[in-house]
């Protein structure tokens, strides 16, 4: 039962909080804002550009190390100090974006956005390295359950409740509420506990940027390879499948855009949470080499199901079923995964070391689109999910290899000098 009395953890609850205020902004420089270009009647070229204020999620490592090295407010701490000093700069930019016009100053606007995405970014980028040292080793799966679940929320929040508003108050109004919301989040950021592992040892900027790539190194001569490229097949097969999904209920089954909309908004969301509460409940209880073995079979069994759905048609019961049970076992191979990378963290480096281990990460969800449409064309719906399934092996077979080091991981107190 000791589990479930983590749930009262104030730790986690921080940590739920602070997901949110990290979940909140990525909509408001992405769909939300091009909902609010085209609701303003803004041509679709100018729209379709939109997209590049999402570039520093990307780069972020590239400034990850001076959030590792340099402290903004001594009274926070690193961490929270610079959480805080995101926070308060997305609350400055949501205040001036509420005041502009998409018909106006489109340009302003974007460049707006763009230092949204900006300060979100670094925002995600203190928060992880904040979770990774405040979770000790058995809380690291729902302390990511905790997080995901924040984020998600706010996803909805800003990506769908901020929609509602403009449609019956003003876009305007929209945008100042999420200031309004972030606002109590720096109040969470002030408040919020010391990690247990403090960032300690005095670097160099030179060294905030090298010392995270030859700790690891150092700390992994043996396996290090095996786990870069572990991090980046793990979820491959199911970035391949997830990639198309949308495309394949469209066009490949003839779903409306309601029945997915509906079915991916509250069946897909509600089963993605209950995946990272569930996985995050048997990580703490079975350990990261079994959460991460479970998981990654039930992400490939569930890719089956599209195989099915593609053999017998435009089925409701099928498709909801599905959605439900990708979404479930998503959910769950996500928690574990995150907990993986903070286990890999070294606390003296969690900032710069968790940013490239996360860009790392989304090189299968990021790249995979291209070769995933040629997979279409060339063997068809039916072929290429059952691919995806057996694209699932190769990072299964190298879990095998990394049982030992997982085995220690669940344990270890990461370095803390």
């Amino acid at each position: 039962m000791n589990y479930i009395l983590q749930y009262f953890n104030p730790r986690l609850r921080t940590i739920f909080l602070l997901g949110f205020a990290s979940g909140l902004p990525l909509a408001l420089s992405g769909s939300t804002l091009q909902a609010w270009y085209t609701d303003s009647g803004v041509g679709i070229t100018t729209i379709g550009f939109l997209s590049l204020v999402g570039i520093p999620y990307v780069f972020k490592f590239l400034w990850a190390p001076v959030l590792d090295k340099f402290i903004p407010i001594k009274s926070l701490g690193i961490r929270r100090g610079w959480i805080f000093i995101a926070q308060l700069f997305i609350v400055l930019v949501l205040l001036v974006m509420a005041i502009q016009s998409p018909r106006d100053t489109p340009l302003l606007l974007g460049v707006l956005a763009l230092s949204l995405a900006f300060f979100s970014a670094s925002q995600d980028i203190a928060f992880d390295a904040y979770r990774t040292d405040l979770m000790k080793p058995q809380e690291r799966g729902l302390g990511a359950a905790f997080s995901v679940t924040g984020y998600r929320i706010a996803m909805l929040v800003s990506g769908g409740i901020v929609w509602i508003i403009a449609d019956y108050i003003s876009w305007q109004i929209s945008f100042i509420s999420m200031a309004i919301l972030m606002l109590f989040s720096m109040l969470i950021s002030f408040r919020a506990p010391q990690p247990l592992y403090l960032n300690q040892k005095s670097l160099t900027l030179r060294q905030a940027v090298t010392e995270p790539f030859k700790e690891f190194v150092k700390r992994n001569k043996q396996n290090g390879i095996l786990i870069l490229v572990f991090i980046v097949v793990y979820k491959l097969g199911d970035a391949f499948a997830g990639n198309l999904s949308t495309a394949f209920l469209l066009r490949g089954i003839n779903f409306s855009l309601t029945d997915i909309g509906l079915v991916t908004k509250t069946i897909g969301l509600g089963s993605t949470l209950l995946g990272v509460f569930l996985g995050g409940v048997f990580l703490y209880k079975k350990g990261l080499y079994r959460s991460l073995l479970w998981f990654g079979i039930l992400q490939a069994i569930t890719n089956l199901g599209f195989v099915f759905l593609s053999l017998v048609g435009k089925n409701y019961l099928v498709m909801v079923s599905i959605i439900a049970l990708e979404n479930l076992a998503g959910g769950m191979g996500t928690a574990a995964f995150v907990a993986f990378l903070m286990g890999l963290c070294d606390h003296r480096y969690s900032a710069t070391q968790f940013a490239l281990f996360s860009a790392l990460a989304a090189v299968g969800r990021v790249y995979v689109g291209p070769l995933a449409g040629y997979g279409v064309e060339w063997y068809g719906w039916t072929n290429f999910f059952g691919i995806t399934v057996l694209m699932a092996i190769p990072g299964l077979l190298i879990l095998l290899f990394l049982r030992h080091d997982l085995e220690i991981m669940d344990t270890q107190v990461p370095n803390n000098e």
